[in-house]
């Protein structure tokens, strides 16, 4: 806790007009504290956007799915944005992977009370960044959203064997747990997404 990189938590540094650009809530202040803990060689960095206003559950938006998701995306949209650009002008961009994603979709109908419930079927992921080509789509859905109706759909364990590739992680490799179980870093059929890869 003495370390220099404890300095990273210090936003004041920081200029206002950047910290405004951010956003002056959590999640903002946390993704430019992400970029600050890059800078500093830090790893693995989560930024999580679960609250906003009233909004206790965030996404995941059950009832009046409209107004949440308009109130979660004020917020959203100018932190990832500026995280993007500031990862970018430092030169910081091609060396650090951006997972944007949620653990699954919503309905695409509309619920009794203007709710979106859970929705396995399909839903939307970005990578950008390091290790990958951005500017592009990879599968797609149905007009109402209901079914994958590309040939190119992605199963959950390549997406993950993406994300490890781009990192330079060797998805072979196994970890042993505290009592000697090996655990694997990604299923052995687990097949990268190629054509978002750099």
């Amino acid at each position: 806790m003495h370390s220099p990189a404890t300095r990273a938590f210090n936003l004041d540094e920081e200029p206002a007009w950047l910290r405004d650009r951010y956003g002056r809530n959590l999640f903002g202040q946390g993704c430019l504290l992400a970029r600050r803990l890059i800078e500093r060689g830090v790893p693995f960095v989560e930024v999580s956007l679960a609250t906003v206003g009233n909004l206790a559950l965030g996404w995941d938006t059950h009832i009046n799915n409209f107004d949440g998701v308009r109130q979660m995306c004020a917020v959203l949209d100018p932190a990832w944005a500026t995280l993007m650009d500031d990862l970018r002008s430092r030169g910081l961009l091609d060396s650090t992977l951006i997972v944007w994603m949620g653990e699954f979709g919503r309905t695409p109908r509309i619920n009794g009370q203007q709710g979106r419930d859970h929705w396995a079927n399909a839903w939307t992921t970005v990578l950008g960044g390091g290790g990958i080509r951005g500017g592009q789509v990879v599968g797609h859905t149905s007009p109402d959203g209901t079914e994958i109706t590309s040939e190119r759909s992605v199963a959950v364990a390549d997406f993950i064997s993406t994300i490890a590739t781009a990192l330079g992680i060797d998805g072979t490799r196994q970890n042993m747990s505290n009592v000697g179980r090996p655990i694997r870093i990604i299923e052995p059929n687990a097949v990268p997404i190629r054509e978002v890869l750099a």
